[in-house]
């Protein structure tokens, strides 16, 4: 009997492995990849100007004298801050501002407690009253500088002539009081969006709540003092510090109603007049750095009232 010798032969099969997962920071690399373009635009249209507006800030340069070129250091930033009519404009900023926020935040208030009722029409209302917002500032401010303040043909002369005042005696509204004009236009049309953030607030309450407290008697003032008025706190905030954020760089109700005449100049209209008019680049890039410097402040609170408002709706 022939023993045929049979060779086993071994074949080493490769045992197929699971694909390495890509590592956390890819991972996170392809998470943001799609992000990239806008970051990049954002960059180019925002950061850039702001670094070369910094740079700018740092030299004594009038547009008319270019070659006549040097680097001031803090000059422009000490003349911003003790120049008489610069100082006059950031104090006017100041008083706009907090005049306009506080004015709008009382008037949105009560817009927002009346919307926050059931009654016939309240959708048509609720627009009608959001559109003052909707409107171009320019045009916003052109429309109350001719159709509301004009002393000739003004609504509000038309309404005192009406009632029975005497023609010559109607008042130059914004003779003579600029800058109260200037803060009604702003008030109108700025109240819309302290009323929509409040009328937010109002929706997320706790109905539950509101209801056993009126059925252990409490009255509509009490409701509002104890409950509604705490629970808007965080809302009340977050409009104010987003207004002042807006108002504080506003620039077309100055220019359009009064040209930054009668005491009305803030800080942006005086930025324009030292860069357009007359064309001192070092200067109104100091100027103008101070006011986005200030900005940021602002924004930096009004990034930590909205994440407290995250958390609390998230720990519901």
């Amino acid at each position: 009997m022939t023993a045929t010798a049979s060779t086993t032969t071994v074949r080493h099969t490769r045992v197929p492995t699971a694909k390495t997962p890509p590592s956390g920071r890819l991972r996170a690399w392809a998470t943001r990849a799609p992000l990239l373009p806008a970051l990049i635009f954002m960059i180019a249209v925002t950061q850039l100007p702001f670094v070369a507006t910094l740079v700018i800030s740092f030299f004594d340069w009038n547009a008319l004298y270019p070659d006549a070129r040097s680097f001031a250091g803090f000059e422009n930033y000490t003349e911003v801050l003790t120049d008489p009519d610069l100082r006059k404009s950031v104090l006017t900023t100041i008083l706009l501002t907090a005049s306009v926020v506080l004015a709008s935040l009382v008037i949105g208030l009560g817009l927002a407690l009346l919307l926050d009722r059931r009654f016939t029409g309240r959708g048509l209302v609720r627009t009608l009253l959001i559109a003052p917002f909707l409107l171009v500032p320019v045009a916003a401010a052109l429309l109350w500088k001719h159709v509301l303040y004009n002393p000739e043909y003004g609504l509000f002369n038309g309404l005192l002539h009406w009632v029975g005042g005497d023609s010559a005696a109607q008042p130059d509204w914004i003779s003579n009081t600029p800058l109260l004009a200037i803060e009604a236009s702003l008030v109108w049309q700025w109240t819309p969006f302290m009323m929509l953030i409040i009328l937010a607030g109002l929706q997320s309450r706790d109905s539950e709540l509101i209801e056993a407290a009126r059925m252990d008697g409490a009255s509509d003032w009490q409701v509002f003092r104890h409950l509604t008025l705490p629970h808007l706190r965080r809302y009340l905030e977050l409009g104010a510090l987003l207004g002042s954020i807006y108002i504080v760089q506003n620039f077309d109700a100055v220019f359009t109603i009064t040209s930054g005449g009668l005491g009305t100049a803030n800080l942006p209209y005086t930025v324009y007049q030292s860069f357009y008019q007359a064309h001192e680049n070092g200067l109104a890039s100091a100027a103008g750095v101070l006011v986005v410097i200030g900005s940021l402040i602002i924004a930096t609170f009004a990034l930590r009232v909205v994440s407290s408002l995250f958390r609390e709706e998230a720990s519901r």
